[in-house]
């Protein structure tokens, strides 16, 4: 068995300075539910772990209705969804939080490593699209900050060099008659790999959609933010048509693949009825919430 170093740093910057040290060949650790397979399979071949849960800033979680949500990157899910005010402000982010494999893993697993992992089928990533998060990405050259959109450039890549760090992602607060749904199909009731999951928010004023927002998972090669649903929607009124529209956008920009959980024609079929359905649950959602 080859050797790999364990190291505990209790700063950004330090993680940071092994992270360079190491020159590609260590990983951060933050709930290590992906990671450890990982390692155990052979898709990595590391010198370093990097342990990110002593690092304060990394295990910050903090709301409040002007900010936003500041989630950081190795917060477990089970302390996103056992915050009362932050659940009931984010229903959209819980369904996915709450879907992460079991509750066992959700002990452990965290969004910022759901989004790092940069798997199509990452059940946070969509609904982090949805919510217009950012991800706060700290390096050798200072700070970034990411669209939650743009952070996945391809299975298991992401635009982070590999002496960056992610630090948190940052949710904005959620405007008034602002909703959001996340929902997936799996073929067993938990603990599976979504064959298709979307992710959608609107925002309604005054009976209409002043925007929304659309993203997939499991149909393309990164999580995929289709504007074009958005966009058959704004500055409409949230009827059966209209959702349908942008239902079919999102059908037609999913490029998936056929493999054993399903083929293309029903993963394009299933982005159309999940979009759909998402969507007549976030517009309840934001009808609440006015």
């Amino acid at each position: 068995m080859k050797w790999i170093d364990y190291h505990r740093p209790s700063s950004v910057d330090e993680a940071v300075g092994l992270l360079s040290k190491y020159n590609g060949k260590a990983r951060i650790l933050a709930g290590g539910t992906d990671l450890l397979v990982q390692l155990r399979g052979g898709r990595y071949e590391l010198d370093a772990v990097i342990d990110a849960k002593h690092i304060d800033e990394l295990n910050a979680l903090s709301y409040d209705s002007t900010n936003g949500l500041t989630l950081g990157a190795a917060v477990p899910c089970y302390k996103l969804y056992g915050n009362k005010e932050i659940a009931a402000a984010y229903p959209g982010l819980m369904d996915s939080a709450t879907l992460i494999g079991g509750i066992q893993i959700q002990g452990r697993a965290t969004i910022g490593g759901n989004l790092v992992n940069a798997a199509p089928s990452g059940d946070s990533i969509p609904a982090l699209i949805a919510h217009s998060a950012t991800a706060k990405v700290v390096g050798p050259n200072g700070t970034r900050v990411i669209p939650a959109e743009e952070v996945c450039t391809g299975p298991g890549r992401t635009q982070m060099a590999n002496d960056e760090v992610l630090v948190s992602i940052n949710v904005p607060a959620p405007a008034k008659g602002f909703g959001a749904r996340y929902i997936r199909f799996i073929p067993r009731n938990e603990m599976d790999i979504a064959v298709v999951g979307a992710g959608v928010s609107v925002t309604l004023s005054n009976g209409t959609i002043k925007s929304a927002r659309v993203a997939l998972s499991s149909v393309a090669p990164t999580p995929l933010y289709v504007e074009a649903a958005g966009a058959a929607l704004a500055g409409k009124e949230p009827t059966d048509a209209n959702i349908q529209a942008a239902a079919n956008a999102a059908k037609e920009a999913a490029t998936p693949i056929t493999d054993m959980r399903g083929t293309v024609e029903y993963r394009k079929h299933l982005c159309e009825v999940l979009t759909r359905r998402a969507f007549h649950t976030a517009i309840e959602r934001a009808r609440e919430a006015n």
